[in-house]
């Protein structure tokens, strides 16, 4: 992941160099060398993917690509993180860290066991909160990812969220599963992890971004400084609105969107938001090249 980003460009080499400086860790041999487990583990992952983005972004600014060529910059859940480094919101150090945080605190906030999330797959999402609703009986169980009109991610107490499987096969959902998830992400019971964030945050220099931010909890954009920290802290126990978000992108104008980083998720479930907007992933050399040729040519 990102590992032939740094040897084909210096700059790219710079983001994963700047990110193990942050963390006083060779995270970059994780990524690269180390074992899978171990990268997994949230507090990994998380600045992980976030500097395997960065390096492309870098990689696309050497072929003379600038984050100034997009009208809006959007993340899903930590990539939100990313977009705002992106953009100059943040510096990379500081959303190593703060990820690294990130992590750390969401996995600390349930016991593991305690909580569980999972993918409800053919219902909308207001069908999905009434689920949710249902199956909650005094514990927690909240619609955390609307990823797409066909795909929402619960989250919650671990009965609760095997209750909401349950009652989506009995609502029509094509299909329910518990995902392979450390920690019940985006819902209350991450109000601790929430907490922590608003501390870290408070102590992080925060500009306004180069381009606007659509961000996951208002699916509309955000410049000013001081909304964004609060809608960071505000991320880590609402839900990811991304269906919403992508939706309101295409109403702005955008038709093009660029998946800089590593995988295809996002891809897809915008393809599926909107079968008109066009799509390009941006995390190897090859797709470098190709996107900075397609946008200068």
């Amino acid at each position: 992941m990102g590992k032939a980003l740094a040897e084909a460009y210096p700059a790219a080499k710079a983001v994963f160099d700047e990110v193990d400086e942050a963390l006083g860790e060779k995270l970059s041999q994780l990524i690269w060398e180390g074992e899978q487990d171990k990268l997994t583990l949230t507090q990994n992952a998380q600045p992980a993917l976030m500097v395997t983005s960065l390096a492309a972004m870098r990689a696309l600014e050497a072929e003379g690509v600038s984050i100034d060529a997009a009208a809006f910059v959007a993340g899903h859940s930590l990539g939100e993180y990313s977009a705002l480094a992106a953009a100059g919101a943040m510096s990379i150090a500081d959303t190593a860290r703060l990820l690294r945080t990130r992590g750390v605190a969401m996995q600390e906030a349930v016991p593991v066991g305690q909580g569980a999330m999972a993918a409800l797959l053919g219902l909308d999402f207001d069908t999905v909160r009434e689920v949710a609703a249902e199956a909650a009986e005094q514990e927690v169980c909240q619609a955390a990812n609307d990823n797409d009109p066909g795909q929402v991610v619960v989250s919650g107490h671990k009965a609760a969220v095997e209750r909401a499987v349950e009652l989506a096969k009995g609502r029509g959902a094509k299909r329910a599963m518990l995902l392979p998830v450390s920690a019940p992400f985006h819902c209350e019971l991450m109000a601790p992890a929430a907490k922590v964030m608003a501390e870290a945050l408070d102590d992080v220099e925060i500009h306004a971004p180069k381009v606007p931010l659509v961000a996951n909890v208002i699916a509309r954009s955000a410049e000013d400084p001081a909304t964004i920290r609060s809608l960071l802290v505000s991320q880590v126990t609402g839900s990811v609105r991304w269906r919403e978000s992508v939706e309101q992108m295409v109403a702005d104008g955008v038709t093009e969107f660029w998946e800089i980083g590593a995988g295809k998720a996002l891809s897809g479930m915008i393809r599926r938001i909107n079968r008109e907007a066009a799509t390009r992933t941006v995390g190897t050399p090859d797709e470098v090249k190709a996107a900075a040729e397609a946008l200068q040519g």
